[in-house]
């Protein structure tokens, strides 16, 4: 079973042709090592953050924009004023790949680090 840290150290690996998204039970033992983060109903993961206001909330979505990019692997996005959400998924497997939870970890990291958790 991976932990936050080994989450965090990983890198996403894209997807191979034909590959199967994870198990069930893969996939919530992965989900164990991320706080606050819940499988969703469309084979995804999710997590809402709160701000103190839309500047706050639009920053928060841009650092996470610049992490997306650098992991190849881009989450589903929702701003509001004061809030964002998350959403993860791998649409070329039709569910939960690895990836969806190394990046989920690496924005739980900066959330953590930013004072935004």
């Amino acid at each position: 079973m991976s932990t936050f840290q080994d989450l965090v150290a990983d890198h996403c690996i894209p997807v191979q042709p034909g590959q199967a998204p994870l198990s069930d039970d893969l996939a919530q033992g992965l989900l164990v090592a991320l706080e606050g983060w819940v499988r969703g109903a469309d084979n995804d993961i999710e997590k809402a953050f709160s701000f103190p206001d839309f500047l706050s909330a639009l920053a928060f979505v841009n650092a996470i924009a610049g992490i997306a990019e650098e992991q190849g692997h881009h989450p589903d996005l929702y701003l509001g004023w004061g809030k964002v959400s998350v959403s993860l998924t791998t649409h070329d497997v039709g569910g939960l790949s690895r990836a969806d939870f190394v990046l989920a970890a690496k924005i739980e990291r900066y959330a953590q680090m930013s004072g935004q958790n």
